[in-house]
């Protein structure tokens, strides 16, 4: 594992970092928290010493299991990243009762880096004005906190701005090679490392966009290089490659993803990709924005929908259809998973166009407006398909029932 420098206290981080947003799943939807046990503690043994969490994350269960993975000694392992959700802020003493109940969750006496989260300039004025620097500096004298600093989705001009307002060890910025000029951008980055900051970099890969399965235009440049590398570990090394990141965040779930994390963090340095690999990577970079409908990130802020749209998986079918034109898988799944087949609708169609998902984006996406793509798109044959699916379950359901009933056979638990 290598490791980068926290330019404002010599502080030693892996330069792959273990997010918690997205950890490994039950079939009822809940965390596998045996199975996120093991991968925590697997990265940690492999020299990840940075894990970063929220209380929004898993609708707050993130924090809790972070708190029992790391028993055991885990905890003196690692510094541990978290977040004051602003949006639960109405007063000076709610920044104290989160952090207090924030310790308590996560079974420790001190975070390590403490992040205001998911701000913008409108944001950031609230809480300076309910005093968050003042708290920040109470907690940093009491110990309860040891390192200040702010997730950021907004624009430039605001990041420069939140920046300049307060002394901060560390900012989180969203960061790879689609995302150059977006929010903070390259400009954004090397502002923060003039001005002596760690940068964590959050959604590496667009939120698995640029891994997993690869359309076919895109897989045939990655397949032109000299030295092969799986899609995954070209965006990696591309944010790695910039000396002014410090930590890759990295939302892994997969045991063979962190391997492969783990193998790439050992040897990524700054400023190693040649001039052609950028080049390719360019070429990437511009077939993916020709293919891309929606730039979702699949972070979840614009959930829940008061209407029930599951708007993350909408966005990530319709995407997987652009990606995909001439497979029809990406429409079932989305009939199956959202048309009401398997559990409840969460197709597009339900939106009622209240724009509260838009206000919530850090993308800025004009949800709404994408809503009706989608629906547009995904649900013409839905009204028709889900009775026809339903009815063909039903009677498998049924024709086992019935086998079961003769033959004297038990269900499987």
């Amino acid at each position: 594992m290598l490791y980068r420098t926290v330019p404002k206290t010599g502080d030693n981080l892996s330069i792959l970092g273990f997010g918690c947003m997205r950890l490994p799943s039950t079939r009822t939807g809940g965390i596998d928290e045996e199975r996120a046990t093991r991968q925590i503690r697997h990265a940690i043994d492999g020299g990840i010493n940075y894990v970063d969490t929220a209380p929004v994350y898993h609708l707050g269960k993130s924090e809790q299991v972070l708190g029992r993975a790391l028993a055991g000694g885990y905890r003196e392992k690692v510094r541990i990243a978290t977040k004051l959700p602003h949006w639960s802020v109405y007063e000076r003493a709610d920044m104290d009762r989160i952090l207090d109940a924030q310790l308590k969750t996560l079974q420790t006496d001190h975070i390590d880096y403490y992040l205001l989260h998911s701000l913008g300039r409108s944001s950031f004025e609230k809480l300076r004005g309910l005093g968050v620097l003042e708290f920040l500096d109470a907690a940093k004298r009491d110990g309860r906190i040891r390192n200040a600093g702010f997730s950021f989705h907004d624009n430039l001009s605001a990041f420069r701005e939140i920046i300049d307002a307060y002394d901060w060890q560390f900012c989180q910025i969203q960061y790879n090679y689609l995302d150059e000029q977006n929010q903070a951008g390259t400009e954004g980055l090397r502002y923060a490392a003039q001005k002596g900051l760690a940068v964590i970099v959050m959604e590496p890969l667009r939120g698995g966009n640029l891994a997993g399965r690869i359309p076919p235009s895109i897989q045939k440049f990655w397949d032109e290089a000299p030295l092969r590398r799986s899609p995954a570990e070209w965006g990696l090394r591309w944010v790695w490659d910039h000396p002014e990141v410090t930590v890759v965040l990295s939302g892994m779930n997969d045991e063979a993803h962190i391997d492969e994390n783990l193998r790439v963090a050992d040897s990524a340095l700054p400023e190693s990709l040649s001039g052609d690999e950028h080049v390719l990577i360019g070429r990437v970079r511009d077939e993916y924005r020709r293919l891309m409908k929606v730039g979702c990130t699949g972070c979840g802020y614009c959930m829940p929908c008061p209407a029930g749209v599951d708007i993350p998986g909408c966005f990530a079918s319709y995407n997987s259809h652009a990606l995909f034109p001439h497979d029809r898988t990406a429409k079932f799944q989305y009939i199956g998973r959202h048309g009401g087949l398997i559990g409840d609708r969460s197709h597009a169609g339900l939106c009622r166009q209240c724009g509260k998902c838009a206000k919530a984006c850090p993308q800025h996406l004009p949800i709404p407006s994408l809503m009706k793509d989608v629906s547009k798109e995904m649900e013409g044959m839905m009204g028709v398909a889900v009775p026809v699916l339903r009815g063909v379950l039903w009677c498998v359901n049924r024709a086992g029932r019935v086998r079961r009933a003769i033959t004297g056979e038990t269900p499987h638990a």
